[in-house]
């Protein structure tokens, strides 16, 4: 294991989830669907745990969470230019246009986030015992709420996508009646919109 590549990911990953609470609280901004409000605003503070979860994860590990390295300012930088996109686009006066935005910015987001997360959990693998259960309890507790962050919110941009362009939309998402909580069930969740819409045709 490369020690200080770990201590990247970690520091990256953190970044990350502090530019996911600013996103985030840009995204409810834009929001007009209830249903989708109430989603965000869970996933919120769910990230905002995220935050805390893995600053005490590099406190664990000996790592200085507010450290900065040059790959965390490209992070955070990445961030705010996804905040800025929906801040220009509910100033420019179409709110349903905003909400689509405000989605694909939160599904670009999550997976980046999804993937550091399985990042995380195939090094907790590989490390000697101790700092293995540090990233291992850290994984167990946050993977599959990125995975619903993710799977929801880009079933939610799909459909509002779908709506925006007239066609048949099945809103809120099977992603989200179902509880999509992994690539499969996903997959599965499309499928039924796809049915719903035939059977509208």
């Amino acid at each position: 294991m490369n020690e200080s590549q770990l201590h990247e990911l970690l520091l990256q990953a953190l970044e990350h989830e502090r530019g996911g609470v600013k996103i985030y609280k840009a995204a409810l901004k834009c929001a007009r669907h209830p249903e989708l409000k109430q989603e965000w605003t869970k996933y919120l503070g769910q990230t905002e745990n995220h935050v805390v979860v893995l600053s005490n994860v590099c406190t664990a590990l000996g790592i200085d969470p507010g450290m900065q390295t040059p790959g965390c300012k490209i992070v955070k930088d990445l961030g705010a230019a996804l905040v800025i996109a929906m801040e220009t686009a509910l100033s420019a006066g179409n709110p349903a246009a905003a909400q689509i935005v405000a989605c694909d910015c939160v599904t670009l987001a999550e997976t980046k986030d999804h993937a550091n997360w399985e990042l995380i959990g195939e090094a907790a693998k590989a490390l000697e015992e101790n700092k293995a259960k540090v990233l291992a309890d850290a994984y167990e507790q946050i993977e599959d709420e990125e995975d619903e962050h993710l799977y929801h919110t880009k079933g939610w941009g799909r459909e509002l996508w779908l709506e925006s362009l007239g066609l048949q939309a099945v809103l809120p998402p099977p992603e989200e009646t179902d509880d999509a909580t992994t690539a499969v069930e996903a997959a599965r969740a499309k499928v039924a919109a796809d049915t719903a819409r035939e059977a509208h045709r």
